[in-house]
């Protein structure tokens, strides 16, 4: 129960990330695209990191530990993978909802508000991050689990800031484009209770748990944020981002796990 608890709690502080980063839309200025970008690239490099050493690896140490050959081990996590990624495929194609920078995507929109398309994006992109925390800390590595969830926290922070901004940018005023932003991690918190109680049930869900997590992470990099990276950013800033991002979070997980 007091790891299961942590896992809350943790996901929750990673989520509220995003309204930490989001604070210097308070200020009387705006980005260029560019600096957007390499925020953004930061915040992907230390989610692909983070699914990497994080998940992935922990994740097939976790199946040979419960007897799997090396070869079994990473053909479930490969699976994991896969499974994790296509449910969060159909449930953007089964749910509409509008990219900050991509605009809409989904079944047909006409007759929706705008601020749902906006709720089912922050819900689509944070829940998949909640579940990531969850599953590290249903695994009880402690350690791990903290630098995964430092890591999340991290990514939100700059995440945060361009949703914040982009609400401002259409004239929103700075306080409720705080307000949003900072919502947008309570998501985070529903996903960690999912991800305990996966592999709180029976440990041997913890391989497919971490594998299915990675999965939905791997999807919401490429799907969403390498696309605005690119979108965003001006040259190779963003690619540039996207690997100190990718640095940082490696180097956590190696000083800290």
């Amino acid at each position: 129960m007091e790891i299961a608890a942590l896992g809350v709690i943790a996901s929750l502080v990673a989520g509220l990330g995003t309204g930490l980063g989001a604070l210097p839309v308070l200020l009387p200025v705006m980005p260029s695209a560019k600096v957007e970008g390499v925020l953004l690239g930061i915040g992907g490099g230390i989610m692909l990191a983070a699914t990497s050493f994080s998940l992935i690896v922990p994740g097939t140490e976790a199946a040979i530990a419960l007897g799997y050959s090396e070869t079994i081990a990473a053909l479930c996590i490969g699976v994991g993978i896969l499974l994790g990624g296509g449910l969060l495929w159909l449930v953007h194609n089964q749910f509409p909802h509008e990219h900050f920078f991509k605009g809409p995507e989904g079944p047909d929109t006409d007759n929706r508000k705008r601020i749902w398309l906006f709720v089912a994006a922050i819900t689509l992109h944070n829940f998949p991050e909640g579940l990531t925390v969850g599953v590290g800390f249903g695994a009880e590595d402690l350690s791990k689990a903290l630098t995964l969830a430092l890591g999340i926290a991290l990514q939100n922070m700059p995440e945060g800031l361009v949703v914040a901004w982009s609400l401002k940018s259409l004239n929103y005023s700075p306080l409720y484009a705080l307000g949003i932003s900072t919502l947008t991690g309570l998501v985070e918190p529903v996903g960690g209770i999912f991800g305990v109680g996966i592999v709180s049930i029976a440990q041997a869900a913890l391989p497919w748990g971490m594998a299915i997590a990675a999965g939905a992470m791997l999807f919401v990099i490429v799907d969403e944020i390498i696309p605005d990276i690119s979108q965003k950013s001006l040259g190779q800033s963003g690619t540039l981002g996207l690997m100190l991002g990718f640095v940082i979070m490696m180097c956590l997980d190696i000083a800290l796990g």
